[in-house]
């Protein structure tokens, strides 16, 4: 299912106070970027955050759920991306902190590559 233009902007509204967030449309969803690096995922109109062992445990204890896909294998993938709390969707300075936990989660998880990979060198 295409992401609506209004929800493309609502997402890009709650997180503006981040900063420069970047949207690019990628395999029937689309990808939130802050400084090149994708913090988010929205598919069917749903945000999922980008998580690591340091912020999944804040997800976990919201019950928030982890994005899965079917493999061409017929079993189920997991990223490391968790649904964004219902509750923060109406809370702009909530969607902000945790947007701040997925973009370092983002970044830790590029420092973590081999420098040939990385997507920043900093």
């Amino acid at each position: 299912m295409a992401i609506s233009s209004e929800y493309r902007d609502f997402a890009l509204e709650l997180f503006d106070p981040v900063g420069a967030i970047a949207f690019r449309r990628m395999f029937g969803g689309a990808g939130l970027f802050h400084q090149g690096l994708m913090f988010a995922l929205i598919i069917n109109e749903t945000i999922y955050m980008k998580v690591d062992d340091i912020n999944r445990p804040d997800y976990e204890a919201a019950d928030c759920v982890p994005f899965t896909y079917d493999t061409a294998k017929g079993t189920r993938g997991v990223l490391s991306y968790f649904a964004l709390p219902e509750s923060v969707y109406d809370d702009p300075s909530e969607a902000v902190a945790w947007a701040r936990g997925s973009i370092d989660a983002a970044f830790r998880a590029d420092a973590a590559k081999p420098p040939a990979k990385r997507k920043r060198n900093s």
